[in-house]
């Protein structure tokens, strides 16, 4: 799998580097690359308790990235999902270690234990102050005799840090931290394992499947479960954090790499409406596993201090900070937006024209999908389906028995119903060729004017390789019948398979060599459009 990487060995140096140079001076580093990667706050004067963090890297934005007034002191960084060197964390510690001490923040993982425990004898040797907290918060295998920690841990960061920051003794930080750890639960679950930079990647979980409890470095959960949905993955997770939900309970959601913000927020949705969590941390990438495709939800049941402490602002970019979570406030829609209702009105013949048009664009959503995917998005056919389908459920309030209504009414309807561009053009097409009636133009002039009008508002002529390519020359031909307009309306289509150069549309952006040999699937939609017609009316 190809990654925006350049040498393998140079990869967390280079992407430190890159974090400092964005930082506006916020942060340094010590010079002991490639074997000592310590970052820390620049404005640092060791006057108060130091908290140092870190470990293997591939979590980003954790732990540098929580470097900063009110949170981390220092990370120390190892390389990707291996432990910083004893000689590492050591560099840390004395580096912003001065009398008022130094609280260590470890993942309970072997290799970070050993080597930050390490580190902690030496600098007491040395004359400093130094404790040590290890968080343990996952749930996922609940016989383990030392649980993982994962991304539960920022609760420690952020209360010891906002305690730290406002001048609390080693001590109390110390008790502090520890009592968080002692409350926290996480659990994750993935789609997909995650890609080791220069390794290959494992394919363990099948299709239809979602691995629940598995580690932030890859290594494998509890459990394969069957994947149907957001809202089953949700609830899985959910149903296993709620025995340690008690009291206000704060949730941190954790995107674990590369699952999308709008995944997250469909996630989101699922935990909010359990009433698990009263307050929440994300949805936000907070300790990542490299790319991988999964979520992690953390939660802690808060004291009133604490909940003060993760309510502490700071000036991290990746901390998205604490919000209440709330019933989604809605607003009623302002007046003069909804449109007036048109009198209902029954005409039999045209409510089966409308039904077998509809019918036809739900039947040929692959189709239309597809020649899509060759100039767009691959979502034309959708958009016509899903819009057919709501046509045909409104009919029984239509103005069926009045064109003049009817127009506009199916406007509005499109309007509502159609995503993208094309619900626009014909909202528009239908409202203008309504007026049109309504000033007493025939039925065939109201046609042309509306077109006439989606041309003056998006720009798009014959030749443009858009729906007009078979529009236009169908209205064109239309007063010498229905089957005359249908055979244009094919020629039109099939014309702009030749069209190599779109000058309008999403098609206008796509490589000339991407469309050659295929048929606008806008204007393909309207020659199928036409055809169904003719074969309706001359039935």
């Amino acid at each position: 799998m190809a990654q925006f990487i350049n040498a393998k060995e140079d990869l967390v140096t280079e992407a430190i580097d890159g974090l400092l140079a964005a930082s506006g001076g916020t942060l340094s580093r010590l010079d002991g690359y490639p074997h000592i990667k310590v970052v820390f706050r620049s404005d640092w004067d060791k006057s108060k308790v130091a908290l140092v963090s870190g470990g293997g890297s591939g979590h980003e934005p954790a732990h540098a990235g929580f470097v900063g007034k009110g949170m981390l002191t220092a990370a120390v960084c190892g390389e990707v999902f291996a432990s910083p060197s004893v000689e590492a964390v050591l560099a840390g510690i004395l580096a912003v270690t001065g009398d008022a001490g130094c609280l260590l923040i470890v993942k309970n993982y072997t290799g970070d234990r050993l080597n930050f425990g390490l580190a902690a004898e030496r600098a007491r040797a040395l004359g400093r102050k130094v404790e040590m907290v290890v968080v343990d918060d996952d749930i996922a295998l609940p016989h383990l005799p030392q649980p993982r920690g994962v991304a539960g841990t920022l609760f420690v960061h952020k209360i010891a840090g906002a305690m730290a920051e406002s001048g609390a003794d080693l001590s109390t930080v110390t008790a502090a931290a520890q009592s968080v750890i002692g409350k926290v639960a996480s659990i994750g679950m993935s789609l997909d394992t995650c890609t080791v930079p220069g390794s290959q990647k494992e394919a363990r979980i099948g299709a239809g499947k979602a691995e629940l409890g598995l580690g932030i470095h890859g290594e494998p959960g509890i459990e394969q479960v069957d994947f149907s949905s957001a809202a089953g993955a949700m609830e899985t997770v959910v149903d296993k954090l709620k025995g340690h939900a008690e009291g206000e309970v704060i949730a941190i959601v954790n995107n674990l790499g590369s699952t999308t913000p709008l995944e997250m927020s469909v996630l989101t949705h699922t935990l909010t409406s359990s009433g698990l969590a009263h307050h929440m941390v994300g949805p936000a990438l907070l300790m990542t596993s490299l790319d991988m495709h999964g979520f992690s939800v953390s939660i802690m049941a808060v004291t009133p201090a604490e909940k003060a402490a993760l309510a502490e602002p700071v000036s991290l970019a990746a901390w998205p900070g604490m919000m209440a979570v709330v019933e989604p406030p809605v607003v009623g829609l302002p007046d003069g937006l909804t449109p007036i209702e048109p009198i209902p009105s029954m005409n039999e013949r045209t409510r089966g024209i409308i039904e077998n048009v509809a019918d036809l664009l739900i039947s040929a959503e692959s189709q239309l999908n597809t020649l899509d995917a060759k100039s767009g998005d691959g979502d034309t056919g959708s958009t016509l389906a899903t819009a057919a389908r709501s046509l045909k459920g409104s009919l029984d309030r239509m103005p069926l028995a009045d064109l003049t209504q009817l127009f506009p009414a199916l406007g509005n309807e499109l309007s509502q119903t159609m995503g993208g561009s094309s619900g626009v053009i014909l909202a528009i097409y239908f409202n203008a060729t309504g007026d049109a009636c309504s000033n007493g133009a025939s039925v065939q002039g109201a046609l042309a004017e509306g077109l006439n009008r989606v041309s003056q508002v998006g720009g798009a002529q014959v030749g443009d390789r858009t729906m007009i390519d078979a529009l236009s020359p169908a209205l064109a031909a239309l007063p010498n019948g229905i089957s005359a307009a249908a055979a244009a309306a094919r020629t039109g289509a099939d014309s702009t398979a030749a069209i190599h150069r779109a000058k309008a549309g999403r098609a206008a952006y796509v490589p000339e060599e991407n469309l050659k040999g295929h048929n606008d699937p806008g204007a393909e939609a309207v020659a199928l459009l036409f055809e169904a017609l003719a074969k309706e009316m001359e039935a």
